[in-house]
């Protein structure tokens, strides 16, 4: 079974099938090999449970308006506002591009977007400032990663439908390692700009930041509208999706007057095609991970992996682990949607927190969205910025060690995820 299910799998995805016919064909080559006898019915109510839950709501809400916000004036003005404090420092630019995508991140959930609006903004300035193409380029693809820590965040969502957990919950406890993040990626930066010798912009007054702050006030209402809400009890995250949707309907449409109607409803058909996609994955994989359970594959294979009594760092490594190389080959979703069910029942078991587990989850699908040899962020800067594979991957290196950097010490600390929820839920 397992030679089967996993190994048609693989095979598939090296002969560059779309993700969601694996994700479907692997199970019923098994089933019916194994399982002749099984009622086909049994698969279709798996794919509708696969998307049934009320929370998956919050998925297309928060897609159309990061949609929204990708395409109205919000990454600019965020944009100009970080740059008026931090660009004459040394490395300024750099770390303006990973302050906006940590910001960005608050606003949208989604690293594609990321990539896209302040990775257009900001990487032909970088340039020609002098910096490194390659540089440019790892840096904007590593950056938008932060956008899967920083709430609102896909990834966050799915877990929480998929084990239960509190997905407020998970919001809160993402902010202090998205900070982390940010913290070691601009430091990087700082250095790597003293090596390049780019130069600093003038120090700006504080009238121009003033200027600045005035203009980006209303995109900054994003992150204090979905945090602030759940944080409060005034929102449930389904609720504050559709919140920020409104939001940004208001401001890029009526305030900023960026986006006509006719422009939202092209967008809101990009947002259709891509909340298909997702949807697709989420039925398919709940397929998938439900005959991993009925076949009790993890009897199989986790005994010997893990031991009898592995203890709590030991079982937070191999969960890493096995994220990382799942995010590394497969979107996500998929890799979220197969092994939750597989490592929960263990975690529970461990009396691990939920919570902290997720957010270990969220940052290897933050890891895997800019890993080669297929993660998601690389294409899409391929595709956005005109680039080669071997040129978007060049200085890539750097960026992924200070990211497992950050998981090693969300590990070994986890107050750095926990500190926040704990203030703000219990």
């Amino acid at each position: 079974m397992l030679i089967i299910l996993f190994g048609l799998m693989v095979l598939l995805l090296l002969l560059s099938f779309p993700m969601m016919v694996p994700l479907i064909t692997a199970p019923l080559a098994a089933i019916m090999i194994h399982y002749p006898k099984m009622d086909p019915m049994n698969l279709t109510q798996q794919m509708l449970a696969g998307v049934k839950p009320l929370s998956l709501v919050a998925v297309p809400m928060f897609i159309f308006a990061a949609d929204i916000i990708s395409s109205g004036q919000a990454a600019r003005r965020l944009t100009d506002l970080v740059l008026t404090f931090l660009g004459h420092i040394r490395g300024g630019l750099a770390i303006t591009a990973v302050s906006a995508c940590t910001v960005f991140g608050a606003v949208s959930g989604s690293c594609q977007a990321t990539v896209v609006a302040i990775g257009g903004a900001l990487r032909p300035r970088m340039i020609e400032d002098g910096y490194d193409e390659s540089f440019t380029t790892a840096l904007m693809i590593n950056s938008a990663g932060i956008a899967l820590l920083i709430p609102p965040s896909i990834a966050m969502i799915i877990y929480g439908v998929v084990t239960g957990s509190s997905v407020g919950e998970l919001f809160i406890a993402g902010i202090g390692p998205g900070l982390l993040v940010f913290l070691v990626f601009s430091l990087y930066c700082y250095f790597a700009s003293a090596r390049m010798k780019v130069k600093p912009y003038v120090k700006t007054t504080w009238g121009q930041r003033w200027t600045a702050f005035k203009k980006a006030i209303l995109p900054l209402g994003f992150p204090v509208i979905v945090l602030g809400s759940i944080y409060t009890g005034v929102a449930s995250p389904t609720e504050a999706s559709a919140m920020a949707v409104l939001y940004a309907f208001i401001v890029e449409v009526f305030i900023y007057k960026n986006l006509k109607l006719k422009d939202i409803y092209k967008i809101a058909l990009s947002t259709g095609l891509v909340t298909g996609v997702v949807f697709i994955l989420l039925a398919m994989g709940a397929v998938f991970s439900w005959l991993v359970g009925f076949a009790k594959i993890p009897d199989q294979i986790l005994p010997g992996i893990l031991g009898e009594a592995p203890s709590a760092i030991y079982l937070m490594v191999v969960i890493s682990i096995s994220y990382f190389i799942a995010c590394m080959f497969v979107d996500s979703i998929v890799a979220i949607m197969i092994l939750s069910p597989i490592f929960h029942p263990m975690v529970m078991a461990n009396g691990l927190d939920p919570v902290l587990i997720g957010i270990l989850v969220t940052m290897q699908a933050a890891v895997g969205a800019v890993s080669p040899p297929f993660g998601c962020n690389i294409f899409t800067a391929m595709a956005v910025f005109k680039q080669s594979y071997m040129t978007a991957v060049k200085r890539i290196w750097g960026f992924l060690f200070a990211f497992i950097l950050c998981v090693v010490l969300v590990i070994i600390f986890p107050q750095i995820s926990l500190f926040l929820r704990d203030v703000a839920f219990r």
